[in-house]
């Protein structure tokens, strides 16, 4: 694939086993992780998005499900921190060499501690996540995002 993306490209370094799904990105879209969902027909809860944070001001990636919020004290609690908060997006773009709407957890520029929702990765269904371009999405599974991301599970979404 020679339009690969940095994602696709450190997937396909691990031989890890991915499809590759294209929509049609809405950038007026209030919530894209929920576009996404729609547009490919995948349930919300399995479609997964990449939100970069910062925990006592230093970089984090938190992976939780399009139809899920993340909660600051648990983003701070599961990377071992007192505060986190939303890292501006110009700020992720730079860290992550990914454009917002299409951050992916695999393959960004300077890898960071990140965590999964926990539910979001629960049991063997595959899971959707961001491939690294606005409107391309992977489909693989879930024990394997988390080794890609190099991540552990942990609880960081909103109740």
């Amino acid at each position: 694939m020679s339009t690969a993306t940095p994602a696709i490209r450190a997937l396909q370094s691990l031989k890890i086993a991915f499809e590759v799904l294209e929509y049609t990105y809405d950038p007026g879209a209030d919530r894209i992780g929920m576009q996404a969902a729609a547009a490919i027909g995948a349930d919300p809860a399995r479609v997964l998005k990449t939100l970069m944070v910062e925990v006592d001001g230093k970089p984090a990636c938190a992976v939780i499900p399009a139809d899920r919020s993340l909660s600051m004290k648990r983003v701070a609690a599961a990377f071992g921190g007192k505060s986190a908060a939303m890292m501006p997006p110009d700020k992720a773009e730079r860290l992550t060499g990914f454009h917002t709407g299409g951050i992916s957890p695999f393959g960004q520029k300077r890898r960071v501690p990140t965590a999964f929702e926990a539910a979001g990765v629960a049991g063997s269904d595959p899971v959707v996540i961001n491939g690294g371009k606005r409107g391309l999405m992977l489909r693989l599974a879930p024990a394997d995002a988390l080794a890609a991301a190099g991540a552990r599970a942990a609880a960081l979404a909103a109740d």
